[in-house]
């Protein structure tokens, strides 16, 4: 570490240039994680040891950054780190991983990296629990860090703590949430939270339950209204023999005042409907205390009405029956304090308040005593003012109701209460039936029958908390989250969907759809991401592109979804990860020189890296299946902890075979082709056993065997579902029944025919693509050429993404030149930040430079609209020529050849009056692009200088 102070000194410079929040597995962590590119600016140049008393701040601030231990793996290591140097990036993460345990999120998982390239900046990765605390967290240890290195003034870090703890309690889940989730992550359940609240989806698909606090799915809507009508909850529970007190409901002054007369001295006055214990006035012994409390139980009701009915006294109990059984049992003794002899109600309720149990509303475990004019006034009634000091050990009462809301504290008696009180419980939940409920006794006793003691059910509770529970004051915690996920998910049930994850750069679109296929034939509800959009059982339900994490979610979120297929994108995977934890399948058809340059992604080895995201999110029960033909793809198996299949092109005789072979004899899996007189065999091996599956040339994707790609995309596919668990002859037949119609597979190899010419339809946009699709155009083109004397002419439409390279632009055309005997140029209507004519200029060079040097390309073309380039090729074509479409948008091209192919004349011939200039020179269209690009600046510039109106 340089030890040589820079002269100057260090200046606050660090900033945060980019954020982004991993939802799932990523390319840093198998976990979610935020990910924050750190400018350092001068500070590259101030490790922590050339900044004066900068750890010893650090720890005054956040004294737990001691218990760090970073790197050395030992308590403290951090700290030696700091006091012998490390760049501030790295102080980042740390300060954000303590300031989420401040906030009760146990996250210690981070790294920080330096990016390549670029002096003084950093990733910083961090694990998160909760994505909007995480975010927080990260901006104010930046702060923290630039205060340390030089204070300001409007900066005070106690203040700002407060502030982001406060931020983190609104935004946390309540003990009842917590408790649920964190014991269904116990079981490997997987959970989603569907909103800020506390809406929380438990399983995937067909088998997903939801909560919202302890309301379940499960939870009959009509047994939620009947609890919430207290007269007729009574009155059901009288109706059972159970014991409840005397009520009547009443709408107004008077009508209170006859029911107290009628029902009895002393009466309990409470919103009909209310929860909480908000507006319940306890022994009532006179008309004029009825009247008092008629209107503060009124304001508390939804619909207006007042309960009125006996006043039960004893202790208050709470029983939560979960399933029909109990529970737990707690003992709610409302707010209150114990005098010691020194100080004042006031100050003992300060000092219970200090308690770090407690906070506002249910954001912790206790909550903390509010002082309102009831509660002085209950104090006035035991005798006390507020500034009075009570007798040691006695007890003052500050609210009369037992609830936790209200600051009361609970005492666990699960194992001391009565059979007979826990049967007449389990009856009252049954009767209402609430599938979790919270049934509220009053008696002496809870050990002794409420029948002989005396006692009642005063209120049986829809969705009840249970942090009295599993947090008591008094006695041991109870965990009830147990019987609650028990209740949705039974021993031995299903939470999960098998998921297949598709990735590669070439075929992933084609494979998803033929596994997916597959599948369907064996009568599952198959939710599929694609770059066309999300299908459900076959039906498009969003068009779009869908092969990022938030498609992946909404598939699993699906309840008719009971196996997902999801297409993985690499631009998906590097801006928020896997849409979820884990794959059981991994598919990676190929890795070749696609989207290079974008995103960090500079080499196909740093493409491999994000596309094997998705081997590493197998488990060990999974399985990976990979490209044995490709290098980079062999390779991952290192990074999966689940079985390989393999697959692969290659004859028998050849290394990649003999490298299958080798792994097969020890047991491995693997789908190949075994060629024969008769053609190639698509066999399928594990260990010794090999099981002949589908004749290449038989399948209709292929066009007889001459489309390769499809044949690598069905060995894939037959690899997928063979780990799947299907069976041989339902992999047969999905694959012999699959077929590049527009309704099975848009946009990929979708033939029409039009004017006596075969045309393609595909969406082949990278020079790896156009590789194979010319492939397939020489082998489809031999075969027609044997059954006819005709001359067949090849006529192709190519077009390239602005965002691409340019030298990968041209070398798409330079293939394309090497298999057309026609290029037709068009654009993308997005041309993603070029110029208009800009990116159909470089396919023009590139084809070019190609036919220079021998290609068979005879003439090239630019028609710069897409479906105008459509119309132009389909007119170019004689009688018998094959025409291939590399279309953007697949769609609207099937429906203008469907249009065309309504209009057009019979015999119609290619025109010199259709678009297209054979002799356009790609300068001239380089000029053309910059002259519109002028243009456009030159507009924007005097907008901007017009005056604003």
């Amino acid at each position: 570490m340089n030890n040589e102070v820079v002269s100057g000194g260090p200046t606050p410079d660090l900033t945060i240039r980019s954020t982004r929040v991993y939802r799932g597995p990523n390319v840093w962590s198998y976990e979610p994680a935020i990910h924050l590119v750190v400018d350092l600016g001068g500070l590259e140049d101030y490790p922590t040891n050339l900044i004066p008393e900068f750890t010893d701040k650090l720890i005054e601030c956040l004294p737990g950054i001691k218990e760090h231990t970073c790197s050395r793996g030992t308590r403290g290591g951090f700290v030696e780190r700091l006091r012998e140097g490390t760049w501030l990036g790295h102080v980042t993460e740390h300060i954000a991983l303590q300031l989420q345990q401040e906030a009760g999120h146990d996250m210690r998982r981070g790294k920080t990296r330096a990016v390549k390239g670029e002096t003084g900046i950093y990733n910083v990765i961090y694990g998160f629990v909760d994505e909007r605390v995480g975010l927080a967290a990260g901006e104010l240890a930046a702060r923290l860090v630039n205060h340390l290195v030089q204070p300001e003034d409007d900066f005070h870090f106690p203040t700002e703590l407060d502030d982001f703890l406060a931020r983190a309690g609104r935004t946390a889940f309540g003990p009842s949430t917590a408790a649920i989730i964190e014991e269904a992550v116990s079981r490997d359940i997987p959970w989603t939270r569907l909103n800020q609240y506390s809406l929380v989806q438990l399983g995937q698909g067909v088998y997903a339950q939801r909560i919202r606090a302890t309301m379940t799915s499960q939870t009959s809507a009509l047994a939620v209204d009947i609890a919430g009508d207290k007269d007729l909850t009574t009155k059901l529970l009288g109706s059972a023999g159970l014991p409840v007190p005397k009520a009547e409901s009443v709408r107004t002054v008077e009508g209170a005042v006859a029911a107290a007369g009628r029902v009895g001295y002393p009466v309990v006055v409470k919103p009909l409907d209310g929860n909480h214990g908000r507006g319940v006035c306890l022994n009532l012994t006179s008309d004029e205390d009825v009247r008092t409390a008629f209107p503060i139980a009124q304001e508390q009701s939804r619909r207006g009405v007042v309960q009125v009915e006996s006043f039960i006294t004893g202790k208050d109990y709470r029983c939560l029956i979960v399933g029909g059984r109990m529970a737990a049992i707690a003992e709610r003794v409302p707010a209150h304090v114990v005098g010691d002899g020194e100080h004042t109600v006031s100050e003992l309720v300060e000092i219970t308040n200090s308690d770090p149990r407690r906070g506002v509303g249910h954001e912790k475990v206790l909550t903390r005593i509010k002082v309102d004019d009831a509660a002085i006034e209950l104090v006035r009634d035991q005798g006390f003012g507020m500034d009075d000091v009570p007798p040691a050990e006695k007890m003052v009462k500050l609210a009369l109701t037992g609830n936790m809301s209200t600051g009361g504290i609970s005492v666990d008696r699960t194992f001391d209460a009565h059979p007979d009180n826990i049967e007449i419980a389990e009856e009252a939940a049954r009767m209402i039936g609430l599938d979790v409920a919270g049934i509220d006794f009053i008696c002496p006793d809870i050990t002794a029958p409420v029948r002989e003691t005396g006692g009642a059910i005063c209120e049986v509770n829809a969705a009840p908390g249970f942090r009295m529970h599993t947090h008591p004051t008094v006695g041991e915690p109870q965990f009830i989250a147990k019987p609650v996920v028990d209740l949705l998910f039974p021993p031995g049930a299903q939470s999960r969907v098998p998921i297949v994850a598709v990735t590669g750069t070439n075929g992933k679109t084609t494979t998803s759809r033929m596994l997916a296929h597959i599948m369907k034939g064996l009568g599952r509800k198959v939710g599929m991401t694609s770059t066309d959009g999300i299908v459900i059982d076959e039906r498009l339900v969003i068009k779009a592109d869908a092969s990022g994490p938030r498609s992946a979610r909404m598939v699993l979120q699906n309840p008719r979804v009971d196996f997902a297929v999801m297409e993985v994108a690499r631009g998906g995977i590097l801006r928020e990860g896997l849409g979820y934890d884990r794959n059981d399948i991994a598919v990676v058809t190929n890795i070749q020189a696609d989207h290079l340059g974008m995103r960090g992604v500079d080499s196909l080895e740093d493409l491999a890296n994000v596309k094997a995201v998705v081997v590493e999110a197998v488990p060990r029960h999974g399985f990976a299946v990979l490209n044995a033909d490709d290098p980079l793809v062999r390779q991952m198996r290192r990074r999966c902890s689940g079985t390989i299949v393999w697959f692969s092109m290659e004859a028998p005789g050849s290394p990649v075979r003999d490298f299958i072979e080798e792994r097969c004899r020890r047991g491995a899996r693997a789908v190949v082709l075994e060629p024969s007189e008769r053609g190639e065999m698509i066999v399928l091996k594990q260990g010794r056993r090999s099981m002949p599956l589908a004749w290449t040339h038989l399948l209709p994707s292929t066009f007889g065997g001459a489309a390769r790609m499809n044949v690598a995309n069905a060995l894939a596919a037959a690899g997928a579902a063979f780990a799947a668990g299907a069976p041989l002859h339902d992999i047969r037949q999905g694959l012999r029944t699959f077929t590049t119609s527009y309704y099975l597979s848009p946009g990929r190899l979708n033939l029409v025919e039009l004017n006596n010419a075969e045309v393609f339809v595909d969406y082949c946009h990278n020079p790896p693509g156009m590789e194979k699709l010319g492939e397939f155009v020489e082998a489809y083109v031999t075969q027609r050429q044997g059954a006819t004397e005709q001359r067949i002419s090849r006529i192709g439409m190519i077009g390239a993404a602005g965002d691409r390279r340019d030298e990968d632009i041209r070398e798409l055309a330079r293939i394309a030149a090497q298999h057309f005997d026609v290029l037709i140029m068009r654009e993308d209507e997005n041309l993603r930040r070029r110029a208009p004519g800009e990116a159909a200029a470089l396919l023009v060079e590139g084809a070019k430079e190609a036919q220079a040097a021998g290609a068979r390309l005879r003439q090239i073309e630019v028609v710069l609209g897409e479906l105008d380039a459509v119309r132009h090729a389909v007119l170019r074509a004689n009688p018998g020529d094959v025409v291939v479409l590399c279309v953007d948008q697949h769609a609207k091209v099937l429906t203008e050849l469907e249009e065309f192919s309504r209009t057009a004349q019979a015999g119609a011939r290619f025109s010199d009056e259709q678009p297209g200039d054979p002799d356009l020179d790609p300068q001239e269209l380089a000029a053309e692009a910059e002259s519109a690009m002028e243009a456009d600046e030159r507009e924007l510039r005097e907008a901007l200088e017009r005056p604003e109106e």
